[in-house]
Order: C-alpha cells, then structure tokens, then sequence
C-alpha cells in the first residue's frame, strides 16, 4: 500500500467512518491492481496472496517479489531466504518437500492435492510413527510450498488437520548430578558445557557468541538472534571470568592466523557483510568457540571458519552421562532445563527466569513448576499413611 493509500485509511479511522473500512479496503485494492501495483492472479512469477485465520475470513494480501531460480526446491530456498528464515529451517523445510515429492511418484505440487498431502502425513503418523511435533513441521514446510512458493490459497490447505502438541515434563538434572556431569568434560567443551548450564542458553545461541557479546565489565552476556529472533541479556557466571578470557585468547590465535592468511572472515547476519565488507575480519565479530578446521559456507560456497559443531558437544555429554552413572537422557538442552528449575528452586522470581530463558509466554516456563512440585515431594502418597505391613518370614528348615 502506497502513502496515497495509508493517508486514505488513517482520515477513515474515526469511530464515524469505520462502517465503511471493509468498502474503503476493496477500493483500495481496485486502485492498486489498475495503477499495476497488485495482481489478484498470477502475472509472470509475481504473485497476489490472501492468508486465512481459522474463521475462514481474509486478511491483508501479502505481496511477494518474482522467483529467479528455475527449479522447484531453488525457489522454495530463495522464498525462505527472503523471509529471512534460519539455515537450519531451510534445510528441514527443503528436506520435507523433496521426501514429499518423491512418496508422491515424481509428480510436482502443483498437479497435486489435499488427497496427496493426506496420504503423506498419514504414512508418516502410521508407518513412520513419527512424534507430534515431527508430524507439524512436515506439515508446515509443505503448508508453506503452497502458500508462499507456489502461490496456492486454496480452501482445502485451510481442512488439514494439524495435531495438537503435548506437553511433556523435561528431564531435570539434580545439583549433584550436574556437578559430576560436568565433572568428567573438560576443555573447550566443558567451557561451554558450563556456560549452557550457568546462562540458560540454547545449544546454538552459545556456539554463536561473538566476541563483541561478553561484557565482563557489566557482568552480563547479550544473546543475538535467539529462537524467534529475538536478543535478550543473560547473566555472565563470575566463575566463568577468567576461563572465558582465556578462551578468547586461544580464539585470538586462530583469528590472527586467518589474518595472516588473508582468509574470507566469519559470515555475518543479513546484509551486513554488503554494508560492512570488512566487518568479518574484525575481531570484536569472531566466534568466542571457532572451529579448528574451515568449512565451505552452503549458502555462499565460501571456505571460512565457522564455529565448533553442535556434535561435539553432545557427544561429550553423552561419554559424560555414562563414565558418571547418571540414568537419565541428558542433551544440551537438559542443562537448559536444570539452569530453570534450580533458579526457580532457589526462589528467583519466574518472571525473572522467564527474561532470561527468552520465553514469549510465561505458561512456557510454567512447566518448570510442575518439575518443582514432584521433586519436592509436596503431596504424600496415601500409601505413607498406611501402617508398616507385618513381615512375613519363611519358616526355617531343619537341616540333618
């Protein structure tokens, strides 16, 4: 919508005028498609698309610039690029859409339908048994070849059932546990291990540090582009201090090798890398844990260093969980879930463990109470109250 436009409906804002703001919105969207600033149908690759609620009722349509690549799942890549999706959703979205393209023979989406679709999903929750939440991503990557990619707002994308996720109860690590958790890694891992545990940070967010990030005047670590995009402040454990300065140092070794090498820097978020050129080989941008080998960056073929791989640390904590006979399913994320339940466990507000895990909704971080409540044994067993059963003993045998 144009200036033109947008000062059109802000003077029909009035509580007088709204009656006709459904009238005003066609009017609008007649004027756009005859000055050629929108299409209701497909012109070359430009595309007009209208979301719907689940009322069924069409919102604002969406605009979205001609595809380039020639090839299906070349488009599905730029469309997710576009939207600024992360690598890790373009590949399991890319991933999706090729698995669904080959169950269904070879054949392009656009000569398929809601009976393909179905047959997909029901193959994966019957024969694949895949989980809830596997169930929707697939759901979701094919939902958005459709709509985003292909263009498609037909009625029958809206009568997919999607299943609804449950809510599980994490596993939690006691005090103990985590102590002689982290009590068999040690290193660059066991670093970062420690810094997962004592910040709430996901696996990823702490990879991705920056050097720039750490603030040991202030005591304070600032997470960029979290989960949902989003920054947020966490607390920088004093323990941590001197081994983080240390691990900077080491990080620096490499960093002034790859200077002396005149080596491509680090990659760099969006389109900061075309408006900073320099930027990458800097220092305050280079990973606080770079990797010790280069890699061949997928999305623009370069080699350069990246940060250590996710792998490494869980095979660490897998090795750790066994050499110190803890007997429960320990990942990354578990020190994630640990840091919440022993904050909240000492009395910190949840509030407060809400901000710094980066939760939207504090119902997400309620589940942590739900930990507390069963660890802490609040409500007793009726069978407690129970009086001691009488022992039976066995009859002794006379022996000749």
């Amino acid at each position: 919508m144009d200036r033109y436009s947008r000062r059109l409906r802000k003077s029909c804002g009035s509580r007088q005028h709204r009656g006709i703001t459904p009238i005003l919105d066609r009017l609008i969207f007649a004027v756009n498609v005859a000055a050629g600033l929108a299409t209701s149908r497909f012109r070359g690759n430009t595309v007009c698309m209208t979301s719907y609620e689940n009322t069924g009722k069409p919102r604002t349509p969406l605009f979205r610039p001609p595809l380039q690549a020639p090839r299906l799942l070349g488009q599905l890549r730029e469309r997710l690029r576009y939207l600024h999706y992360s690598l890790r959703t373009e590949q399991t979205y890319v991933y999706w859409v090729r698995f669904f393209i080959h169950f269904s023979g070879i054949k392009h989406p656009r000569d398929m339908g809601k009976p393909e679709v179905e047959a997909f999903l029901t193959m994966l929750a019957t024969e694949r048994k895949v989980s809830v939440s596997t169930h929707r991503q697939a759901l979701s990557a094919i939902l958005f070849l459709y709509k985003e990619v292909l263009g498609h707002e037909l009625p029958w994308l809206q009568e997919i059932g999607r299943p609804s996720p449950k809510r599980r109860i994490p596993a939690v690590l006691t005090m103990a546990e985590v102590q002689r958790l982290l009590g068999f890694i040690d290193g660059e891992t066991g670093l970062l291990a420690r810094l997962l545990y004592g910040t709430g940070m996901r696996l990823m967010e702490g990879l991705s540090l920056r050097v720039k990030d750490i603030d040991f005047d202030r005591h304070a670590i600032v997470v960029r582009e979290g989960k949902g995009a989003k920054d947020r402040v966490v607390m920088l454990p004093r323990s941590l201090q001197e081994p983080l300065r240390e691990q900077l140092a080491r990080s620096r070794v490499l960093w002034e090798q790859d200077r002396a090498a005149q080596r491509p820097g680090v990659s760099l978020p969006h389109a900061l890398e075309s408006k900073y050129p320099r930027a990458g080989q800097s220092w305050m941008w280079h990973w606080v844990f770079p990797s010790p080998k280069l890699s061949t960056d997928p999305r623009t073929g370069i080699e350069r260093r990246h940060h250590l791989f996710e792998e490494r640390l869980s095979r660490a904590l897998r090795s750790a969980t066994t050499m110190g006979g803890i007997d429960k399913h320990v990942s990354a994320h578990t020190l994630r879930h640990s840091f919440a339940t022993h904050l909240l466990q000492s009395g910190t507000d949840i509030r407060t463990v809400q901000e710094l895990l980066g939760h939207s909704d504090v119902s997400t971080t309620m589940i942590y109470t739900h930990v507390l409540k069963v660890a802490a044994g609040g409500t007793s067993s009726p069978l407690d109250a129970l009086l001691p059963p009488p022992v039976c003993k066995e009859p002794e045998m006379a022996y000749a």
